[in-house]
């Protein structure tokens, strides 16, 4: 398991083995999310990510007037 020192401006350095095993660039975004002692980093997702989820969802679907 790969280590990493708070720096003096309270920064680390995502190891680089990590980097390249889930292809993170430069200037990528993450939210930081504390469990106990520990501190989770989860991706924020690009906005061509999140479109990319979109695709292929049937926008041709009708609204049920009778549902409510």
């Amino acid at each position: 398991m790969p280590t990493v020192t708070v720096s003096s401006k309270f920064q680390v350095v995502i190891p680089q083995v990590i980097r390249e095993q889930m292809a993170i660039e430069p200037g990528a975004r993450f939210s930081v999310v504390r469990h106990g002692k520990a501190i989770e980093l989860i991706p924020v997702p690009t906005l061509e990510e999140l479109q990319a989820e979109l695709r292929g969802i049937p926008t041709d679907i009708v609204d049920d007037p009778e549902r409510f």
